[in-house]
């Protein structure tokens, strides 16, 4: 099993509590960079970064079109542009549609991901109320990567980890306070 080399993560409703307590079990000399989708509205400032960097060692950043990829960084997708991953190290904004009635949609930023990263990316899909980030799911595996699924039973809202579950073979379905550590084990090759 190849070493991840990238970590995706799509949230939606309940996602900040969620990706607190993900965030904690991760140190901040991370050596790779994760991206990722928290569905929210158009007119939200940065406030969500600023939010993210109180919950984390890791360094947050709101992502920029063609900013180069850097261990130890969360890149946030801006408010209504998708966020894409353009071949191994970079990254890219798009104004395109909506996808699933989302900009940014969990289900581009992992699809690009699994494009640019095949076996070497975890993605990771959080608690939601749509089935945005399934689809990506099953591109990330259909690319040889693996899937973190957080249980449903401890999610705010269940419909996205659930719709997630249901479109592909999912590695971990794994309660919340324990996906950090999976993800930790597996940049660090000790868990596949």
């Amino acid at each position: 099993m190849i070493r991840a080399e990238l970590v995706a993560i799509g949230a939606s409703l309940g996602g900040l509590k969620a990706l607190a307590t993900v965030l904690r079990g991760l140190p901040g000399g991370l050596p790779i960079p994760i991206v990722m989708v928290q569905h929210r509205a158009a007119a939200v400032d940065g406030a969500l970064v600023e939010l993210l960097q109180q919950m984390t060692v890791l360094r947050v950043v709101e992502a920029d079109d063609k900013a180069p990829l850097e261990p130890g960084t969360l890149y946030v997708a801006p408010p209504d542009y998708h966020l894409l991953v353009e071949g191994r190290g970079s990254l890219a904004l798009s104004t395109d549609g909506p996808v699933r009635s989302a900009r940014p949609s969990i289900d581009v930023l992992f699809e690009t991901a699994a494009d640019a990263y095949g076996g070497a990316l975890v993605g990771v899909l959080l608690t939601g109320a749509s089935a945005d980030g399934a689809a990506g799911l099953a591109r990330i595996k259909a690319r040889g990567g693996r899937a973190i699924v957080q249980d449903p039973e401890t999610a705010e809202c269940a419909t996205m980890p659930s719709a997630g579950i249901a479109a592909a073979a999912i590695d971990y379905v794994l309660p919340l306070e324990r996906i950090g550590e999976h993800l930790l084990a597996m940049v660090e090759g000790t868990r596949v």
